[in-house]
């Protein structure tokens, strides 16, 4: 429903778009399509809770909650990028149980759930056996972002000792990790719904999920995703 929606909408010349309160675009897909799902899990599970990108939270009762971000990468999307995906995740007691991420413009889909496995457009995928920086891939979101933190030298510095680096970014960069295709993926500034997907599809597939700190929890403000050989390593060096 989600692909079908807001495929509809790509690369349309009378696409509304406008800016939230923190400067980012949204657009009448996101809202749209949040809408839908939400009203889905309101009639297939009413005793659960949602929270999404573009509107409030809905309590639950029974400690389940839906994590949603209908278009993450929306940038792309209003630039006519193929690299956008519908993230949604499923919590029990604030612990990332189901995963899901779809990107219809590049015909590609990912999703876990804890304990069984995480599978790539029906097949099962595994993180990268890389154990040496100096042959890792590392994806990213931007270099301004890591200034912004302060963080801008030490991320520098962490490129230069990877064999290869790609700004590729959002949800992209960390299912690339989770099926094997790079190493590392790390963004200093992240937001629930943007990451709590792709952490249960990292871990699954054997990987590593924290914030910059150490933590595992996608509600940490940071995000970095490895093959777990070298996390400890990318976090040193990520260290403000």
């Amino acid at each position: 429903m989600a692909d079908v929606m807001t495929l509809a909408r790509f690369r349309d010349r009378d696409l509304a778009v406008s800016t939230k309160p923190d400067l980012t675009p949204v657009t009448e897909a996101d809202r749209t399509v949040e809408q839908a799902i939400r009203a889905g899990i309101a009639r297939s599970r009413p005793d659960h809770g949602i929270l999404g990108e573009e509107f409030a939270e809905v309590g639950g009762q029974a400690g389940w909650r839906w994590i949603l971000d209908p278009i993450d990468g929306t940038k792309n999307y209003v630039r006519g990028i193929p690299v956008w995906a519908t993230c949604i995740a499923l919590q029990h007691e604030d612990e990332g149980v189901v995963g899901v991420v779809s990107a219809p413009a590049l015909g590609r889909r990912w999703w876990a759930a804890r304990g069984h496995g995480a599978f790539a457009d029906g097949q099962p995928i595994r993180v990268s056996a890389v154990a040496d920086l100096a042959d890792a891939q590392l994806s990213y979101d931007s270099v301004k972002s890591f200034e912004a933190y302060g963080l801008g030298e030490q991320f520098l510095s962490l490129a230069r000792r990877c064999w290869r680096t790609r700004g590729l970014g959002d949800f992209w960069s960390h299912v690339l990790v989770a099926e094997g295709a790079v190493d590392v993926a790390a963004e200093p500034e992240v937001s629930l719904w943007d990451v709590a997907a792709v952490q249960v599809i990292v871990e699954e597939a054997g990987g590593r999920f924290t914030d910059l700190g150490g933590a595992a929890r996608p509600d940490g403000g940071s995000a970095v995703s490895t093959n777990g050989l070298l996390h400890d390593e990318v976090l040193g060096a990520l260290s403000p």
